[in-house]
């Protein structure tokens, strides 16, 4: 059947799989991608969206180094939302409520679409490793297909064992059986593993919900899209979400069933995601909390199938049912099926190289959940690079590494590499210490680039990057030339409460105080006059508004990262007592009492501590 030997073998057809044999095959390498289900291609596992909080920058890196995520996800968004927009914009993140059937099917036209991509479907039973080389991999049926790379991208399918109360079964997720043999493998070629869970909401029925009580969550007024590319459009129609709550008597119900509760009972021990615990996790860490925030999602535009984002749980499913219809709007809830956790094999990813090729097997590479990683956009991202440096290696090129000032794809990676995790890994915009520069309005700036260096980005969209780069520069320098007289600009300074000007002034330093914005700015004669005569469109817009309002910012950021970088030895009382700063967060506490690091360079490294913690650590020590 495969007489011929592939350049790269992608195992296992997830966000991280994907990206993976599209990046590859589309870098020139005959590629293969082998999968349990193709019907369940780039499937949404859990919530049906895409970016949120630092994963919308992720996808817009995705895009702008040329994979597919991006495109995909506005293709089949069916509500659009910029979060954080109160905040500075190295906090604003991009995120779809997604239609996760046509999700799905996008995916899968897309691959079938790529050239040098062939599909197989079947179980992956072990890898072909000759001295240290990996060559190939070996199906269920016994059939060898030989490779020059692969790429293991197994999500929590790896020994997979779900939970529903006191019943558990073998599984990578509902519906689908678990992977064996890879991981023996692994162990026998001297890999460490370890378990990690992580878990999922029951699906219900949306013609059972009373949304009338609920509160509506609609999207933004005028939604953005994540791809900067013109092979996508921004919504026109969108559909809502709603949000209600749970309440102490919806808690009382859950602990009834603790006793059977998998997390509680022992039958888990495997460490879940800090950052997205399960319902009963949230009442028992979170006593003091009389109710929890649960968002309705609608599974597509058509479908009545409903995500309850906020009730993920492993509890019984007559306490689900019981608990969920004691929440408001929720009174006669029918289910689709219930909430499950799911136990699987993930690999410590110091084990791995920045290239996401393991130090152990040459050829062989690792990208998602494998590496203790949870969230789509952290798998898609990682298998973008782990295809992308495959087929480098195999042509004898030198391999992509983004660095942590270029990508928050490189913090993800280095993090991974240089600290490890012990729990399933989210990407937030605070592990960005240089988060002011690692916007998602100026991914394509940074990365189409480099991707087109290495032939992935195609040059229409190196030139339409470039077009935008060169009219923003060409708008911020008009802004920093161009003066406005006291008639102009007062009008406009006394409806924001803020000090007239005394004679004429520059417009970039008008525009930079906080309390202008851009459609201030744009009130101006003279501004309008620029967009009309140059056809500046919204994006460049923008653009300019952050590189007028946040220059002084980034500049700040570059220097408090020199400063970091000569207090990195600073040692540490071995008696500190992290417990007294009040400003760093609980989770940075918790790791650095149990680790107790010698030096500030160790505490970095630590996984959950972030720059910002560590910034206050040497403010607090006088540093």
């Amino acid at each position: 059947m495969f007489q011929e030997e592939y350049d790269v073998i992608v195992v296992g057809a997830g966000h991280a799989g994907s990206e993976a044999a599209a990046a590859a095959a589309n870098l020139g390498s005959k590629t293969l991608l082998v999968t349990m289900s193709l019907q369940n291609i780039a499937q949404m596992s859990c919530n049906p969206a895409m970016g949120g909080i630092a994963k919308g920058q992720i996808v817009r890196e995705i895009d702008a180094l040329g994979g597919y995520s991006g495109i995909i996800s506005d293709r089949t968004a069916i509500q659009f939302k910029m979060l954080n927009k109160s905040k500075g914009p190295a906090m604003w993140s991009p995120r779809v409520q997604s239609d996760r059937m046509r999700f799905a099917e996008e995916w899968r036209l897309m691959l079938e679409g790529t050239p040098n991509l062939d599909f197989y479907q079947e179980m992956v039973q072990g890898l072909i490793i000759v001295d240290g080389v990996v060559k190939g991999v070996r199906t269920s049926l016994g059939i060898e297909i030989k490779a020059k790379s692969v790429v293991l991208t197994n999500g929590t399918f790896l020994n997979g064992l779900i939970h529903v109360g006191d019943k558990q079964f073998g599984g990578g997720r509902a519906g689908e059986g678990a992977a064996h043999g890879i991981t023996e493998d692994l162990i026998k070629a001297g890999f460490e593993s370890g378990r990690m869970k992580t878990g999922t909401p029951p699906r219900v029925d949306g013609r059972s919900l009373d949304f009338s009580k609920m509160n509506e969550e609609k999207g933004d007024a005028k939604p953005d899209k994540f791809s900067y590319s013109d092979a996508t459009t921004a919504l026109v129609h969108q559909r809502s979400c709603h949000m209600t709550y749970t309440s102490l008597e919806v808690h009382d119900i859950l602990r009834e069933g603790f006793d059977r509760s998998p997390m509680f009972n022992g039958r888990i021990q495997s460490l879940g995601p800090r950052y997205c615990p399960s319902i009963e996790d949230k009442i028992n860490r979170f006593a003091d909390k009389e109710r929890h925030q649960l968002f309705i999602e609608p599974e597509g535009w058509k479908t009545c199938e409903v995500y309850v984002n906020g009730f993920s749980t492993s509890l019984p499913a007559d306490i689900q049912f019981k608990a969920m219809r004691s929440v408001v709007g929720f009174e006669k809830v029918q289910f689709f099926r219930p909430g499950y956790a799911i136990e699987y094999d993930y690999f410590p990813p110091t084990q791995l190289k920045h290239t996401l090729e393991t130090k152990l097997v040459e050829g062989l590479y690792f990208a998602g959940q494998i590496n203790g990683t949870t969230g789509y956009e952290e798998a898609a991202s990682q298998g973008l690079m782990a295809g992308i440096n495959a087929h480098l290696k195999i042509n004898q090129k030198e391999p992509l590494i983004l660095k942590r000032d270029e990508a928050y794809i490189g913090v993800l990676i280095d993090d991974l590499i240089t600290k490890g995790t012990e729990e399933p890994y989210r990407m937030f915009t605070s592990r960005a210490e240089y988060r002011t520069l690692l916007r998602q309005d100026n991914a394509d700036f940074r990365l189409t680039p480099m991707s087109f260096e290495i032939g992935l980005a195609s040059e229409q969209r190196l030139r339409r990057m470039e077009h935008k780069l060169k009219e923003s520069e060409k708008l911020v320098s008009f802004f920093r030339e161009s003066s406005v007289t006291m008639a102009e600009a007062n009008p406009i300074l006394e409806s924001k409460n803020t000090a007239l000007i005394t004679q004429g002034d520059k417009m970039f330093k008008i525009f930079s105080r906080p309390q202008i914005n851009l459609e201030d700015i744009l009130k101006l004669e003279k501004v309008q006059a620029y967009i009309q005569e140059n056809d500046v469109d919204q994006e460049i817009l923008e653009q300019s508004e952050i590189q007028v309002k946040y220059s002084g910012y980034i500049e700040k950021e570059r220097n408090n990262a020199d400063k970091l970088k000569r207090l990195e030895d600073v040692k540490i009382p071995e008696d500190f007592d992290y417990y007294k700063i009040k400003s760093m967060s609980i989770e940075a506490k918790q790791k650095l009492t149990k680790v107790r690091p010698i030096t500030i360079s160790q505490a970095s490294r630590i996984s959950g501590v972030s720059p910002s913690d560590i910034s206050v650590l040497l403010i607090y020590m006088g540093r």
